[in-house]
Order: structure tokens, then C-alpha cells, then sequence
């Protein structure tokens, strides 16, 4: 009777040891929230990279720990840029109350739309996520009157941040405003993958079938996630335009589903620092390619992608792995 027990006993100690923090991720961290205050003339792209590494790691939860295939994750991430911005600008500017509604927001239209991805192949989840996101994208466009339409929903104040912190020209607020955001998120998805729930996700992503067999309820895991998913990118993208006081179409378009892909293409699915690592480099080259070669720099970012595939990333991207990665993916 007592070899159950002590099975279950053991696969939760399993479980706390891959979420355990290692000390080389207290030091990233911390050199992470440094950074807009050793490097001020670069906190818009410290910004800019902590949303877009909080969506890339939304994306994660359901591509690499759930094996759901998206085209379309940007329907949220707009959703929740709109929300954010039309909150501000219509009923209060407080940044943490809006980012807490365009979030539940966003996380209810996750459940309205989970139905989509319940049935079908891959090809089927692509297709049907992708034209959610070109939905939304054409709805934004045709209510010019509340979101401005093809010139943006401009005009959004935003007050500090929990009554303290005034966003500043240099952007060294709303950096560590997102960087705060984006490690209280990350805990709870770690926290998330890292539990017995995270386990039947990934059983999910290996084999659904089999997964159903041994008695897992599929249909309401993938809405749980695909919920939790789309109100982290809503996070996401109410930090966008929290941050710069703008929301436009760009932020429904397709490029910034395809744009986040390619994020985890590069930092590897299946650990949620992939996402983050994908974002560094894909912003930091995209900076630096744009300015030096401003017409052909999605050919150079393209030429890395292929060298991740004839190579392989961990090869490239080995100085990552210390964070946590191990193969197959744990962090």
C-alpha cells in the first residue's frame, strides 16, 4: 500500500528540484534590472526586450509545454495593448490597474477562443489561430472611432506607477516597470510548468491520445493553458502600450505572431528561457542589422535561422545553457 505513496512522493521531489533556482540566475536577473540604471541610453531596448521575451515565454506554454501550434498568439497581445490603452485614455492612466484588466481581459477572450484549438491537426490549429488574430486585426481597423484605426489610438497618459514612479523620457521606468512584471509572470509560469499539472501538459504535447488513455482530462487542460497563455501575452502587450503611450494594427499584425516564432526558434521551445534568450538575440540583432543594413537585415536574421538548423542551437547558442537548460528542456 505504502509504494504509491512513496512513488508520488518521489516524482514531487523531482518536480521541486527542476524548479529550484541556481545561482547564475539570481546574477542574470539581477544584472537584468542593473542595466537601465548602468546603461540609461539603452532602457527603451531593455523595454522593449523584457515584453517581448514575456510573450515569446507565452507563446512557450503552449508551443514547446502543450505542443498547440499558433499563428495567431498576436490576437492577445494586441487585444491586450488596446485594452490597456483605451483603459487609460477612457476611464483611469493607473499602469497597474490597467495592466491587471487588459490581462483578465485578455485571458477571457484565451477561453472564448480555446475552442478553436480542441479539434483538428496542426495545420488545422495554424489556420484557425491565425484567423482569429486577422479577425481582430480587421475589427480594430474598421472601429476607427474608439481605436483610431489605420493612425493608432493616440493620446495615452499614463500616471506612475503605483503612485511612485512617473515614467521618464529615458525609459528607465517603464524598463524596470516591465522587467517587474515579466519576473513576477515568470515565477508563475515556472511555478505552473514545474507542477503535476506542467507533467500532463507535456504528456499532452508527447501523445494526446495516450494521455487521454491513462485518464488525463485533455479538453480542459489546453483551455487552462491556452487561457493562462493569452493573458500573459495581453500582459504583454498592455506593457507596450503602457510604455510608450501608443497602440496601433502593428500590434495585431502577422509579423508579430511571426516574429515571436522565430524567438523561440532561436532559444528553444520547452524552457522558458528559451524565450528569453530567443528575444535577446532576435531584438538585439534586429537594433543593430536595422541600422547598419536597413533594407536586407530580415536576410541576415533569416541566414541565422538557417545556420540554428544546419548547425544546431545549442552549439550557437551554448553560453544559454548555464541558465538552466538541459536537453529536452526543464527551466
Amino acid at each position: 500500500m505504502g509504494a504509491p505513496s512513496s512513488t508520488t512522493t518521489t516524482y514531487e521531489s523531482a518536480l521541486l528540484r527542476k524548479a529550484r533556482w541556481r545561482p547564475l540566475e539570481f546574477v542574470a536577473w539581477a544584472v537584468a534590472f542593473a542595466l537601465p540604471f548602468a546603461m540609461p541610453s539603452h532602457s527603451l531596448l531593455v523595454n522593449e526586450i523584457a515584453i517581448v521575451a514575456l510573450f515569446a515565454m507565452s507563446l512557450d506554454l503552449i508551443l514547446g509545454y502543450t505542443g498547440i501550434v499558433s499563428l495567431g498568439h498576436a490576437a492577445f497581445f494586441g487585444f491586450g495593448a488596446y485594452t490597456a490603452a483605451l483603459f487609460a485614455k477612457l476611464v483611469m492612466p493607473d499602469p497597474t490597474v490597467g495592466l491587471v484588466v487588459a490581462t483578465a481581459l485578455s485571458a477571457m477572450l484565451g477561453l472564448v477562443a480555446s475552442v478553436t484549438i480542441l479539434r483538428g491537426s496542426d495545420l488545422t490549429r495554424l489556420m484557425v489561430t491565425l484567423g482569429t488574430a486577422l479577425l481582430l486585426l480587421e475589427l480594430a481597423n474598421k472601429l476607427d472611432w474608439l481605436t483610431g484605426g489605420a493612425d493608432g489610438l493616440q493620446g495615452v497618459v499614463m500616471g506612475p506607477v503605483l503612485g511612485l514612479f512617473e515614467f521618464d523620457l529615458y525609459g528607465r521606468t517603464a524598463a524596470w516597470y516591465s522587467l517587474a512584471v515579466m519576473l513576477l509572470l515568470f515565477l508563475a509560469m515556472r511555478r505552473i510548468v514545474h507542477s503535476p499539472f506542467g507533467a500532463t501538459l507535456k504528456a499532452i504535447r508527447d501523445n494526446r491520445l495516450r494521455a487521454m488513455a491513462i485518464g488525463i482530462p485533455v479538453v480542459s487542460r489546453l483551455v487552462v493553458i491556452y487561457t493562462v497563455a493569452a493573458g500573459i501575452a495581453g500582459a504583454a502587450g498592455a506593457l507596450l502600450a503602457q510604455t510608450t503611450g501608443f497602440a496601433s494594427l502593428d500590434v495585431l499584425a502577422f509579423d508579430r505572431s511571426a516574429d515571436v516564432l522565430l524567438m523561440l526558434v532561436i532559444g528553444g521551445v520547452g524552457w522558458l528561457y528559451g524565450g528569453v534568450a530567443g528575444a535577446i538575440v532576435f531584438k538585439l540583432l534586429q537594433n543593430w542589422l536595422s541600422a547598419v543594413t536597413p533594407q536586407y537585415w530580415m536576410f541576415w536574421i533569416g541566414l541565422l535561422l538557417v545556420l540554428l538548423v544546419l548547425v544546431g542551437r545549442d552549439r550557437v547558442l551554448k553560453p544559454w545553457t548555464w541558465l538552466g537548460k538541459k536537453k529536452g528542456g526543464t527551466a
